[in-house]
């Protein structure tokens, strides 16, 4: 839906929404399998909403098209992701509270491991702890020796992630990934998509290959791989288009860094679940709005742990009669993107969605899975849609015209 019509329309009264983002919850069956992770887990509460909320299934960005992490997140809060596409180095050097500015360029960085060839054996480097990945950058920074006139940064974001700053005069981001997305094949090598961005290309490429002879003699993480090249530009915040106060709970910075892109305050120091909701109890008469992001059901699907996303999902479940004893005036469930076990990758498939208001038609689904939100009130719809179903339902957009 148009942007700047729904922003038009908008509305603001004292109404609570809270928004269950499960990352990469949509899945696959196996083979010979008796369905999805979603459809083999034993989900009581979540079935439970389900029957008391409008359901269907929704696109991050559009049909067969797979999603990153940050195109599907702006597409859930109502931004449109082709439009406002931004590279994932910003939001995770947002997400770790760096201060960025007009003259820094920032990329998303994996310690991986390859072989004598230099062909990728592991992505993420056996997913490597924060501290040793801590210790990794500053030994780059120690012993990289670049431009003078460029100041770098180098910091852990999480496990085996970090993120890597460029500041300078002329610097641009039109650069491709030098991540191959899979194994067997040697890192790409870095290019500029675009005249302006020749200087940071050739910055870029003697960083890679210093960092390589720095991490030779390490034995998993011998070598690094960027994606998600971008320069800072900021965003119209949601406080400004749609009025609402919000509050972001999220363990990890990726999604911190969303958030801050997107002017929402952000809790700190949170560490698993249970701390989500205690957070999310103690500053619920502070905010109207609340981006509740759990992240491991993703991971668990890359690494292709079918039975262990399972049990994740059931354990999320657990949560969620405390979430309803908030009762919020709207209450919706979904993902950014799917992520099967089967597939260990994001991939294309509608994610499904629920949402809870007393203004919010209910259909004839009672559990909440892939299959049987596709015969749900909301049908297939693309996820920009989301948010002018979220402020509706909270009575926050006045009518279009006479």
């Amino acid at each position: 839906m148009e942007e700047k019509l729904i922003d038009s329309l908008i509305k603001v009264n004292k109404s609570k929404i809270i928004l269950i983002v499960i990352d990469g919850l949509g899945g696959l069956s196996l083979p010979n399998g008796k369905g999805t992770e979603l459809q083999v887990a034993n989900t009581p509460n979540l079935d439970a909403l389900a029957a008391q909320s409008s359901c269907g299934l929704f696109e991050p960005i559009g049909a067969g098209i797979t999603p990153g992490s940050g195109p599907a997140h702006l597409a859930l809060f109502g931004y449109d992701p082709i439009k406002n596409n931004i590279g994932r180095g910003i939001l995770s050097a947002l997400g770790i509270g760096f201060n960025l500015t007009s003259k820094d360029v920032a990329a998303r960085v994996n310690f991986a491991t390859v072989d004598k060839e230099g062909r990728v054996l592991d992505r993420r480097a056996g997913r490597i702890k924060t501290e040793l990945n801590k210790g990794l950058c500053e030994k780059i920074l120690k012993n990289i020796k670049l431009d003078p006139s460029i100041k770098i940064f180098l910091y852990p974001e999480k496990d085996y992630r970090a993120v890597l700053i460029l500041r300078g005069n002329g610097l641009w981001g039109d650069l491709i990934d030098t991540d191959p997305q899979k194994i067997g094949v040697v890192p790409f090598e870095i290019k500029a998509t675009s005249s302006r961005s020749e200087k940071t290309a050739k910055i870029v490429s003697n960083f890679i290959l210093q960092a390589k002879t720095i991490l030779a003699n390490e034995k998993q993480a011998n070598m690094i791989l960027l994606r998600g090249f971008d320069k800072y530009i900021p965003f119209r915040s949601i406080n400004k288009r749609y009025g609402l106060k919000a509050f972001t709970i999220a363990e990890y910075p990726m999604y911190k860094g969303i958030a801050k892109l997107l002017g929402m305050a952000v809790a700190e120091s949170i560490s698993g679940l249970d701390s989500q909701i205690e957070s999310l109890k103690k500053n619920y008469d502070k905010y109207d709005f609340f981006f509740f992001h759990i992240k491991k059901t993703d991971s668990l699907g890359e690494d292709g742990d079918f039975d262990a996303k399972v049990k994740e999902i059931e354990r999320i479940d657990s949560i969620f009669p405390q979430i309803f004893e908030l009762n919020p005036d709207v209450l919706v469930v979904t993902s950014d993107h799917s992520t099967p076990a089967l597939l260990k990758y994001h991939s294309w498939h509608p994610v499904p969605v629920m949402i809870k208001s007393i203004y919010a038609r209910k259909d004839s689904v009672t559990k909440f899975d892939e299959i049987s939100c596709a015969n749900g009130i909301l049908g297939l719809r693309p996820m920009t849609d989301l948010m002018p179903f979220v402020l509706a339902c909270a009575n926050r957009l006045e009518k279009f015209e006479a």
